[in-house]
């Protein structure tokens, strides 16, 4: 008899860069969320697809959780809520080659208010670990609770133990049709997809005070009039002080030009054209802690 399929949604919760959106990425097979050293990255609840004989994983990525200092901080916190009320598995992460810490014991304890979801843990970056080290860590992570479903060590960029991860997961989602029609990976918009590769090219090699400061917008996107082999992009890079547009175009817009050619070349693969990008570096006063601004910047 053929098993039922299995669908439903799992998110990543954890500390600020534990790799939560890598990992995503690498279930996925293809970029789907941007990925960097800076912490809180993720900005917004990002779904991933990811469909298998025995059904369809929604993979919601979301921001890491933190202590919040801004407006925006505490934005994030909620949406993490809000995702976390919704779906049917939460799985904790933790790095293996990082003790596990105060953060990460609060955001484990944090877990008991979600009663309805089935909760799993996974130590990720195995491949940046020694074997005592992974040890120490699933030891470490199997006693922040008595409720694990189950406790996998992975890493994301070897892809070991990613097929156990998605086994896993799938065996703990309810049965069901898919929620997504096969093909589909994410449902963010175009838009918002060259966006987010923007904000990951002006995120490299930045200060550590800059990351948060920086927003991007999408003015414009369009197919070159008399051709269909070149897009138009024009986006805004939006920080809060005159310095950080300062660091942001560099010396003579070297920095910007940087920026630009790492950015196009992603977003060439992704639309299948050729991409003419404008980048334009605006400053909104504090925009982390206004609401009025936050709210123009889809915050």
């Amino acid at each position: 008899m053929t098993e039922s399929p299995r669908s439903g949604f799992v998110t990543f919760v954890g500390r600020p860069n534990v790799g939560k959106s890598t990992l995503m990425n690498a279930l996925v097979g293809e970029k789907v969320a941007i990925t960097s050293e800076k912490p809180q990255t993720t900005r917004r609840a990002i779904r991933g697809i990811l469909n298998r004989p025995a059904g369809q994983l929604v993979v919601v990525d979301t921001p890491g959780i933190h202590k919040p200092r801004t407006l925006l901080g505490q934005r994030l916190n909620d949406l993490v809520e809000q995702v976390l009320g919704d779906v049917d598995v939460i799985a904790f992460c933790a790095p293996a080659p990082e003790k596990v810490g105060p953060g990460d014991r609060r955001i484990a304890e944090s877990l008991d208010g979600y009663p309805r979801a089935k909760k799993v843990a996974i130590v990720t970056k195995t491949d940046a670990a020694s074997s005592d080290q992974i040890m120490e860590r699933l030891l470490e992570v199997n006693a922040l609770r008595e409720d694990w479903a189950a406790v996998i060590p992975l890493s994301s960029l070897t892809g070991d133990q990613l097929e156990v991860l998605s086994d896993e997961l799938l065996a703990l989602m309810p049965e069901g049709p898919p929620l997504y029609e096969e093909g589909v990976v994410t449902d963010e918009t175009l838009e918002d997809r060259i966006a987010e590769i923007i904000r990951e090219a002006a995120l490299e090699g930045v200060r550590d005070e800059l990351p948060h400061s920086i927003a991007v917008t999408l003015d414009e996107i369009s197919l070159r009039e008399d051709r269909d082999d070149l897009t138009d992009v024009h986006a805004s890079v939006v920080v809060e002080r005159d310095s950080q547009k300062a660091i942001i175009i560099g010396h003579k817009g070297s920095r910007l030009r940087d920026v630009g050619a790492r950015a196009r070349a992603q977003i060439e693969t992704l639309v299948g054209t050729k991409v003419f990008l404008k980048l334009h570096v605006r400053v909104a006063k504090e925009w982390q802690r206004d609401p009025k601004q936050l709210g123009r910047l889809g915050f």
